[in-house]
């Protein structure tokens, strides 16, 4: 049986992978994308996501723009990472694909009414849309499996000292979804930054040959850039496809059952996430958090992936 997903991006770099890996895993049954405002602004996320499903050759999966904007605050992309389109490096070519007429959480409701099971919702950008879901459609919650997020970290930030960029950018959302009771993983820094796109990495993706690895590489090329100015990283961390192999492959991305907590109001630590590994609060666990994964085994998993892409 495969895993009925519904993904929910801002692509961005890294959620090109997100997007690559769901297609092309052989236990993943990608059955819709929505977009949000993130990394770029939600017209950039949303085209992206028509590009870079339109070159690897995915159909058959609806694509829906959503929020524009957080919750509350205003949105504040990251170009300096991901470039003014949200998706730096490469030459865009024209999508063939549409987006669907739907709104995006129409299309969340209808993907999870027409499933047999309930469906593991995978977010790789601030958690605006599926906030607002949960908000207005408290009646299916029964339908979403899991909620797995990249965001957050148990550590240090890279928006901030302390927060991450998908929480900082709508940290009231992130507490809502955490605060909804709904079986939660958070994927954050601490993981991610395991998983780095060395010359190796990009080389062993250009061999696959397609014409989706040379896009990738070419994007990866950009991300590894960027990262070398911004954090002093000659190889950036491939955050949001994290989550998809978690899903995936039980086992390759180690978990804690713990409490977290998100940080709303303060001068230096909103959109902090508070992962209380040692039961310090005294606060029942709320969620899974990711604390390792296995590195070679995500790459071989992200690259047989891209070999089944166009």
């Amino acid at each position: 049986m495969t895993i009925p997903v519904l993904l929910d991006c801002d692509p961005g770099h890294d959620d090109v992978f997100a997007i690559w890996l769901a297609a092309g895993h052989p236990e993943i049954d990608l059955r819709a994308i929505t977009t949000v405002g993130g990394n770029g602004t939600l017209a950039h996320t949303t085209h992206n996501a028509r590009v870079v499903c339109s070159l690897a050759g995915i159909t058959g999966v609806p694509i829906a723009a959503g929020a524009d904007h957080p919750l509350v605050r205003a949105l504040n992309p990251a170009a300096h990472i991901h470039g003014a389109n949200a998706l730096g490096g490469p030459r865009l070519p024209e999508p063939t694909l549409d987006t669907d007429p739907r709104p995006a959480l129409e299309l969340i409701r209808d993907t999870l009414d027409a499933a047999t099971e309930p469906v593991v919702v995978i977010a790789t950008g601030p958690l605006t849309n599926i906030a607002l879901f949960l908000r207005s459609f408290p009646d299916r919650t029964g339908k979403i499996r899991e909620i797995v997020w990249m965001g957050g970290s148990t550590g240090r930030g890279n928006a901030t000292p302390y927060a991450e960029f998908n929480s900082w950018a709508d940290p009231e959302a992130a507490a809502a979804v955490v605060a909804a009771g709904l079986p939660f993983t958070m994927v954050g820094l601490n993981v991610t930054h395991q998983v780095l796109a060395t010359a190796e990495v990009l080389e062993r993706i250009a061999a696959i040959g397609n014409r989706t690895s040379a896009f990738g590489v070419e994007l990866l090329r950009f991300f590894n850039s960027t990262y070398e100015v911004a954090e002093g990283m000659p190889a950036a961390p491939l955050h949001d496809p994290v989550t998809v192999a978690l899903t995936a492959v039980p086992g390759l991305v180690q978990t804690v059952h713990t409490r977290l907590d998100v940080e709303l109001t303060g001068t230096e630590t909103a959109g902090a996430t508070s992962v209380d590994l040692h039961g310090t609060l005294r606060r029942p666990p709320n969620a899974h958090v990711a604390t390792n994964v296995d590195v070679a085994a995500f790459w071989r998993l992200l690259e047989d992936a891209i070999r089944t892409l166009n």
